[in-house]
């Protein structure tokens, strides 16, 4: 079955001439090889290996779940321990530039790994080191006008990811071709809105999405439930990027799309719960 999402659809075509080129053979005196089962050549390399038999023709390790979830837990332990370094050696008159600084440098990197067809673990990683220091100098900055707002953030964060997995490995919630229309759709809207909210907000215009006002409440309440529901997507493409056969480094990719949620989880629900912390 073709996917109905893009970007797997064009990763599955690189998986198909990746699995192609691992099933071939190659050709005599260097010439291009041919796949196993239409080469006209006997099946024997021409250069001996060593041991008297030809050798295997090159391999492409397909994704597993299992590598999912390793990369996901790596990225995270690498974006968690920037943060705590960024939290402790940056100093506070310089919060705010490597804050902007951080979060400038995080969308130009997750811009290219969301654009770019081949998965590239050094961006990813990147992508974590940077997008750790964006997070540890938000996270300070919370924390240092309200007490214990980042840790019941990172318990919220986590378990509404937990919450919505066993919600789609019960397939109460589908990822359907329309579901995925309306939350690309959704997605994008918000984040037009927010670019507006804060170029408004940089001239002085203040439209209280930000401000702990009711309106504000709500905006942050349909950013959290968008949020989570982004995830049911990242499950299933990520199910059918194992199905397709994807390349192992893919899982990178994979691993990439849910750290992007989960930040941006931790953040909206940071700031709904510093609404509720008082002025003291």
């Amino acid at each position: 079955m073709k996917s109905t999402n893009p970007v797997l659809a064009r990763l599955g075509q690189a998986a198909e001439r990746e699995r192609a080129a691992g099933y071939a053979q190659p050709g005599p005196y260097g010439q291009p090889g041919y796949p196993q089962q239409y080469s006209p050549y006997p099946q024997q390399q021409p250069y001996p290996t060593g041991h008297g038999y030809p050798a295997a023709p090159p391999t492409v390790t397909p994704m597993t779940l299992d590598d999912v979830v390793v990369k996901t837990v790596l990225m995270l332990g690498i974006l968690g321990v920037s943060a705590a370094a960024a939290w402790v050696l940056v100093p506070d008159a310089l919060t705010g530039v490597a804050w902007i600084g951080a979060a400038v440098v995080g969308l130009v990197l997750g811009l290219i790994i969301s654009f770019s067809r081949m998965a590239n673990p050094a961006l990813v990683v990147a992508y974590s080191i940077v997008e750790g220091v964006f997070v540890g100098m938000v996270s300070k900055t919370f924390e240092n006008f309200y007490d214990g707002v980042v840790l019941q953030a990172v318990v919220a964060t986590f378990g509404v990811f937990f919450l919505m997995a066993m919600i789609y490995k019960a397939r109460i919630i589908r990822a359907t071709p329309k579901f995925a229309r309306i939350m690309v759709a959704i997605i994008a809207g918000l984040f037009g809105v927010m670019l507006i909210n804060l170029v408004l907000a940089l001239f002085g215009v203040n439209t209280h999405l930000r401000d702990g006002s009711p309106l504000a409440i709500g905006f942050s309440l349909v950013c959290i439930v968008v949020a989570a529901l982004s995830f049911v997507l990242n499950f299933a493409e990520i199910e059918e990027g194992v199905r397709m056969g994807l390349p192992q480094r893919y899982s990178w990719t994979a691993a990439f799309g849910i750290v992007v949620g989960l930040v941006w989880l931790y953040l909206e629900i940071l700031r709904l719960l510093s609404y509720f912390q008082g002025d003291d």
